[in-house]
């Protein structure tokens, strides 16, 4: 699929979504919000694709967050039952994909651009990315699930003063901090990322279902509950075809062949 505002295309079992309004940087309407749900969409019911990456057009950003001048535009109510509940929407869907989501962040990646790769797995960095939440220079907070995510996934400490000084971080800040996987030479960001794309396309897509599902459910439980969770849900496996490939396989001295089932 592809329109000017996303492109979406397959290589090999690897969906790509690039957010394609780069004279802009990248920045996000409603119109850009519906188009990356559908891509989103159209590539979690898609059965050859096992992996998603996510990035942006140009070398100038991933995603700028939200077009300022719309945000002026706005009234509250309005707001929180049109565009907020969007984003919402649409990142939660992003965080709840049963797929691999990969982002490859080739630039800026500031308020929601920040917010949409908190709700992804995993996140490479071009090395001349910046990354921040500038909304309390505007008089606002981050409010795309950002305020929330961050504090979970970094330092709280770290977490609010990214957000009560709107500062954006350097790609290798943010790589100290846990908040990016790893930092490449620009040149080298889609290579990267398509490379660990391809070894994560291997694994069964199956089991990585289930471990998506295991950790998500998980993070939401008290220990005990997560542990019994988790030994629900592995067990389930062993009634699985790829289980039980990946064990004869590794017997064998043989790559396995997983086919989801």
């Amino acid at each position: 699929m592809s329109d000017k505002l996303m492109i979406t295309r397959m290589e090999g079992a690897i969906g790509i979504i690039t957010i394609n309004r780069p004279d802009a940087l990248n920045m996000f309407d409603l119109p850009m919000l519906e188009a990356l749900g559908g891509a989103f969409a159209d590539l979690e019911t898609n059965a050859e694709a096992r992996v998603i990456v996510v990035t942006g057009a140009g070398e100038r950003a991933f995603a700028a967050g939200a077009d300022i001048a719309d945000l002026n535009a706005r009234k509250g109510l309005a707001h929180y039952l049109d565009f907020a509940e969007r984003v919402h929407s649409l990142f939660r869907r992003c965080e709840h994909c049963e797929k691999p989501t990969i982002t490859a962040i080739n630039g800026l990646a500031v308020g929601g651009g920040l917010e949409l790769l908190l709700a992804t797995d995993i996140r490479i960095a071009a090395d001349h990315a910046k990354l921040g939440l500038p909304e309390i220079s505007l008089g606002l907070f981050p409010g795309g699930g950002g305020s929330q995510r961050l504090i979970r996934q970094i330092a709280p400490c770290r977490a609010r003063e990214m957000m009560f000084t709107g500062d954006s971080i350097s790609a290798a800040a943010a790589l100290d901090l846990g908040l990016v996987n790893r930092v490449v030479p620009k040149e080298q960001l889609l290579a990267e990322t398509m490379g660990l794309a391809q070894r994560i396309a291997k694994k069964s897509p199956l089991t990585l279902r289930l471990l998506k599902r295991t950790l998500m459910n998980g993070a939401d439980m008290p220990l005990p509950a997560a542990l019994a969770h988790e030994q629900a849900m592995v067990s389930l496996l062993f009634d699985s075809a790829d289980a039980h490939e990946g064990c004869a396989a590794f017997l064998a001295k043989r790559p396995p062949v997983f086919e989801g089932r």
